[in-house]
């Protein structure tokens, strides 16, 4: 089962997607993926790690981290399917990282490794922009790096966890404009989920809606407004996202 959060009418639905992403509303009736707006499919906390893939830091010149590089972003980085994300002005480099994301399903606190993955709801996948200029240090990437408003497309739903056999061997790809940039395999993450739900239960109670983005493979280039970049997770979905200049954006706010 696929579940998101629509916005329609002017009212947020909790609404189920079929395969080719056509939303059943409550009342039983469809919508097309184009007649929607997508939200975020989950609300909490979202913690995000940093070279959790052993060819992304050697990409990047780090050796592996030794355990796991844990940050948050704000919620006012997250964004829907099919949204917009904004390239600000005057900068070098802003590049994606496609990832994906275990949505917490209970309270955790003190869960073994053993009992990890009974407390995950289910997955999603974002696009974890960041904007290369103002990284001091890989290992803390700073607000104006990861917290950005709308850098963190995430969606289009849910995928439960019992339709996902191994979520630990699945294919990332993205792509900017039809073209394959990045690709890699969950099943080179260092830290896998069961570790990292075990490490952070034992230090902080995770809620129901919390999510953990487990981080990028090696194939970061830098995108542009009017970029379409589209992330995809083998047995997850397809996460569309169009990159817009800071002009554009705030012109079309009013």
């Amino acid at each position: 089962m696929r579940h998101a959060r629509i916005r329609h009418h002017g009212q947020i639905v909790n609404v189920t997607v079929d395969d080719q992403l056509s939303v059943t509303l409550p009342d039983g009736s469809k919508l097309d993926e184009h007649d929607v707006e997508w939200l975020p499919p989950a609300q909490g906390t979202i913690f995000a790690l940093g070279l959790n893939y052993a060819d992304h830091a050697s990409e990047l010149e780090f050796k592996a981290p030794e355990e796991p590089l844990v940050f948050l972003k704000g919620p006012n980085s997250l964004t829907g399917h099919r949204q917009v994300s904004v390239r600000p002005a005057q900068v070098e480099y802003m590049h994606y990282e496609a990832e994906l994301v275990a949505v917490i399903g209970k309270t955790a606190r003190n869960v073994s490794r053993e009992q990890a993955m009974d407390y995950v709801a289910g997955y999603t996948l974002c696009n974890d922009y960041a904007i290369r200029d103002y990284l001091e240090n890989y290992y803390r990437p700073n607000l104006r790096v990861k917290s950005r408003d709308t850098l963190t497309p995430i969606g289009p739903y849910i995928v439960d966890r019992d339709d996902v056999a191994d979520p630990h061997n699945l294919t990332l790809s993205t792509y900017i404009n039809g073209e394959l940039r990045q690709r890699g395999t969950t099943a080179d993450m260092i830290f896998d989920i069961p570790y990292l739900i075990e490490y952070l239960s034992e230090f902080m109670t995770l809620q129901p809606g919390d999510m953990i983005a487990t981080g990028t493979p090696k194939g970061l280039a830098d995108v542009q407004p009017g970029d379409e970049i589209v992330v995809e997770i083998e047995g997850i979905g397809r996460l569309v996202n169009h990159i817009i200049s800071e002009k554009d954006y705030e012109e079309s706010k009013g």
